[in-house]
């Protein structure tokens, strides 16, 4: 029965951690603008620019999640991705002379927004990206089950995903700014990654009785 109740709260972290990862990233997508938006406005230029980046960045993290959910994986290593992900935004918040020597470098708001969400946003985004293969893996146990579970990982994520988009861009950023905004979303992954760690490492010694 312990046994049981340990797979279940394994299961649930990581569908947890999948739909959290998605609340951050599309949270911090969108508030990457707002960051932008000083040094290069928000034209259709500047979305272009930061979608860009997200596609690259996501896609890339989609093939090392891949590969590196085929070593032994753990949920502490899921766990471990997800604290990545949080501690490697938390730059930005000091990005403003970045920022501000990108846009005199490379003043077309083309070029400039690419480079500086390159810069800001593409090695904390491929974390993302490797977040969800990673939970597919943890979660599929036959081949039977792939197809479910990877539909299940990314319709979490995806909810998550959209209810980073609502609850940033309709009601946080009403009350936070940017960076105190990105600040907070940080820490609450840092907090989640601690509870799945902590959560793995009681499981293993409970194997191990």
């Amino acid at each position: 029965m312990a046994i049981n109740l340990g797979a279940h709260a394994a299961r649930f972290a990581t569908f947890f951690v999948a739909a959290w990862s998605g609340f951050f990233v599309l949270s911090v997508e969108l508030l990457s603008s707002r960051l932008l938006a000083p040094y290069f406005g928000s034209s259709i230029f500047v979305w272009g620019g930061i979608l860009t980046t997200y596609m690259l960045a996501l896609s890339l993290g989609y093939l090392l999640g891949g590969v590196f959910s085929t070593r032994q994986p753990r949920l502490w290593k899921l766990a471990a991705l997800l604290a990545a992900e949080a501690l490697l935004t938390l730059p930005v918040i000091e990005a403003e002379p970045l920022l501000e020597a990108i846009s005199i470098t490379f003043p077309d708001p083309r070029w400039g927004s690419i480079i500086s969400s390159m810069c800001l946003f593409a090695i904390p985004t491929v974390i993302s990206g490797m977040v969800s293969p990673y939970c597919i893996r943890l979660l599929v146990r036959g081949i039977g089950s792939s197809g479910r579970e990877a539909g299940l990982v990314y319709f979490v994520s995806t909810i998550g995903s959209a209810a980073g988009t609502i609850g940033t861009g309709f009601f946080l950023v009403l009350v936070f700014d940017v960076y105190r905004l990105i600040a907070m979303l940080a820490v609450i992954s840092l907090l989640v990654a601690a509870v799945a760690a902590s959560l793995s490492y009681q499981l293993r010694i409970r194997n191990d009785d």
